[in-house]
């Protein structure tokens, strides 16, 4: 069954429909189920200007509806998905704003971290809003008792919620379950959240003065794995530490 947005017998007189290109100005007319159209004169593609596309940005049957998703559109799908799963962690951890905010600034570090990388922001941002969901001993009671991670279940539990793919939902909890294991598994995007969330833990350390200059200094050299966390922490950990030192004095 179709949407029934999208099904030619719901449509009214105004299924087709003339608009202007954004770029060129040229007249261009529009099915109402069409997601974009090129245009003749100035070759853009244009985004269907009277189409919903609410809730293509969230459902996993969005492709079947709309056939190829625009490029904006499947960006929007992506920033809104984790937006989602970013809300779901701040409703279960409820008044933890201590995780709440470490988990927010490993995010934000991996953002940072993977803006020019090929990695899928949905798996490694999914991943660093809800490496963290349970107190350690919590989640060594249960991995005691199930054999995974707290962390690892709760995941599970908030992206099928979100009714996100399989693939998906496989590829955050096995990066989550394997996070704190350094000398195991290994890949790109654990390497990437490893880095974003000691980013996030010396930037916090840092506020506290709990650093010097010279430790940070060792840590840069030594325990980053990749070359774009050594990077971003030589740019946003040293000044941060000068301004604390400065502060403090």
């Amino acid at each position: 069954m179709k949407c029934p947005g999208q099904d030619p017998r719901y449509w009214k007189f105004d299924a087709i429909f003339d608009t202007e290109c954004p770029n060129c100005g040229s007249k261009l007319e529009f099915f109402k189920d069409e997601t974009r159209r090129r245009c003749k004169n100035c070759g853009e593609y244009v985004l269907n200007p009277k189409m919903d596309f609410g809730c293509a940005a969230h459902c996993k049957f969005a492709r079947q509806c709309f056939g190829d998703l625009p490029p904006e559109l499947i960006k929007q799908k992506e920033d809104l998905f984790k937006d989602r799963v970013a809300i779901e962690m701040k409703m279960r951890l409820k008044n933890d704003f201590k995780r709440i905010g470490h988990a927010s600034r490993v995010a934000s570090m991996v953002e940072r971290l993977i803006g020019s990388e090929k990695i899928k922001p949905a798996i490694l941002l999914s991943a660093a809003y809800l490496h963290d969901m349970e107190p350690f001993e919590q989640a060594v009671e249960i991995r005691n008792q199930s054999g995974r991670k707290r962390s690892t279940v709760v995941a599970h539990e908030i992206l099928e919620k979100l009714d996100a793919p399989s693939e998906i939902i496989d590829e955050v909890c096995s990066i989550i379950e394997n996070f704190d294991e350094p000398n195991g598994h290994q890949s790109k995007d654990l390497d990437l959240l490893r880095d974003a969330h000691l980013l996030a833990t010396l930037q916090e350390r840092i506020k506290k003065t709990e650093l010097q200059s010279e430790v940070v200094s060792k840590i840069i050299d030594n325990d980053f794995v990749t070359d774009l966390g050594r990077k971003a922490a030589q740019e946003l950990l040293l000044p941060q530490i000068s301004g604390s030192l400065a502060a403090a004095s």
